[in-house]
């Protein structure tokens, strides 16, 4: 019998390797496959990769508002302006500090709330509830919330400081020394609470086994961390903090909203000096320059957190 079927078998699909075999085909993916990909792809190419091409063509041009002759092809003269622009690079600087500044805290702080939100306790599901409330409410929401609680004269901030005998508050959205690390603040908390849920998902996909058999074999809390959870959860933590400092570095309405990018500029990002640009000053070309950098800068970043993943996954 088993003799019969193999040499059904030999027949029907020819030896390992050989023509006949369609086992190892390559399947013919037909035309009609595309037309199911079309109703995703069409929204992509219209409403991202389209205004984005046109920013970079607007780049070139001298196109501003109110202007009555035809917008002028200048070539790289205004990336060649935004080389000398002061002003843009100092907005880049205090872009990078803002990122990183958002960035590391919040995921610092997700991995400490994650890993108790993963353990066994009581009400778990009322605190995971209420985790994820900072997520759910509109960045103009949180900025106008938190405006309250910086507010000088009755905010709960001052309030707080004062009822302690600490001295009698500050203004904390407007002085120079203290916007930048307030704004980073209510950053930290507004995006920290979709890092908890990346992170708390990579925890529950960790074999518990695994936990177990390292506690009887005598390692204790930080030796299960460092060589049981954080194997299992790098991949997710890297892939969540590139992101997060993709959207920190992109950030515009919750800065806009708290500061407008003041005072004396301390807090303009380089989206908020480009939105300026565009729609206060009417420089489109300048401002689509300077979208462009950007671009690059984030592809950049893209490009190397690719590159490392593809790395890691060689040496696994």
């Amino acid at each position: 019998m088993t003799l019969a079927i193999a040499t059904v078998k030999s027949r029907t699909h020819g030896p390992p390797g050989s023509p006949h075999d369609k086992r190892h085909r390559p399947v013919k993916r037909s035309a009609g496959s595309w037309f199911l990909v079309l109703p995703a792809l069409i929204p992509i190419l219209i409403l991202s990769v389209g205004p984005l091409l046109y920013g970079i063509a607007l780049a070139f041009t001298d196109a501003q508002s109110g202007r009555t002759r035809s917008t002028q092809w200048v070539g790289g003269l205004n990336f060649q302006d935004l080389l000398h622009d002061t002003l843009f690079w100092e907005s880049f600087r205090i872009g990078l500090l803002w990122a990183v500044g958002v960035t590391v805290p919040q995921f610092v702080l997700a991995l400490g709330l994650a890993l108790l939100l993963n353990q066994n306790l009581r009400m778990r599901w009322l605190a995971r509830a209420l985790a994820i409330i900072p997520w759910a409410m509109p960045e103009v929401v949180v900025g106008i919330m938190w405006r309250l609680v910086y507010n000088p004269d009755a905010g709960v901030l001052n309030e707080t400081i004062r009822d302690l005998g600490l001295g009698d508050g500050r203004a904390w959205l407007t002085g120079l020394a203290t916007a930048l690390p307030a704004v980073i603040v209510v950053g930290v908390w507004a995006g920290m609470p979709q890092t908890t849920v990346a992170l708390l998902a990579g925890l529950q996909n960790t074999p518990h086994e695994l936990h177990e058999a390292a506690a009887l074999d005598g390692a204790g809390a930080w030796r299960r961390f460092r060589t049981v959870t954080w194997p299992a959860l790098r991949p997710v933590a890297l892939s969540i903090t590139a992101l997060n400092f993709i959207w920190n570095f992109n950030s515009f309405a919750l800065v806009y909203v708290l500061t407008n990018g003041g005072p004396g500029g301390r807090t303009r990002l380089p989206m908020l000096f480009a939105y300026e640009e565009a729609f206060r000053y009417g420089q489109f070309g300048y401002a689509a320059a300077m979208g462009c950098v950007m671009v690059a800068v984030i592809s950049v970043i893209l490009a190397g957190y690719l590159v490392g993943r593809l790395r890691g996954g060689e040496d696994r």
